[in-house]
């Protein structure tokens, strides 16, 4: 499930990228010289901001989907505990100790 909430969320991310480049923008932009569409100036100002909208709140829905699961995937254990590491003794014998710190 994660995996593909994941995949779902990286192209909703490219989609919304290139949705805001093609905006028509104030200076220009990749938006610029858009002759030969059907849409008017305003239509097209219209479609792409919805479209813009709707990317965004996918995006962000996927985000906190992507948390919501990472959150239950958690433990309280460490990492150490999970892999099965043995616990190694505080020092070995004969190994020499730092004296204590005393600013």
């Amino acid at each position: 499930m994660e995996n593909v909430v994941l995949t779902v969320h990286l192209i909703l991310a490219v989609l919304l990228t290139g949705v805001v480049l093609l905006q028509r923008s104030e200076g220009g932009g990749l938006g610029m010289g858009g002759g030969g569409n059907v849409m008017t100036g305003r239509q097209a100002a219209n479609a792409m901001t919805r479209l813009t909208w709707i990317c965004g709140i996918a995006l962000f829905v996927t985000s906190v989907a992507l948390t919501v699961i990472a959150a239950r995937q958690t433990s309280t254990g460490s990492i150490m505990d999970q892999l099965g590491v043995p616990q190694q003794e505080q020092s070995a014998p004969g190994t020499p100790t730092l004296p204590t710190y005393t600013p």
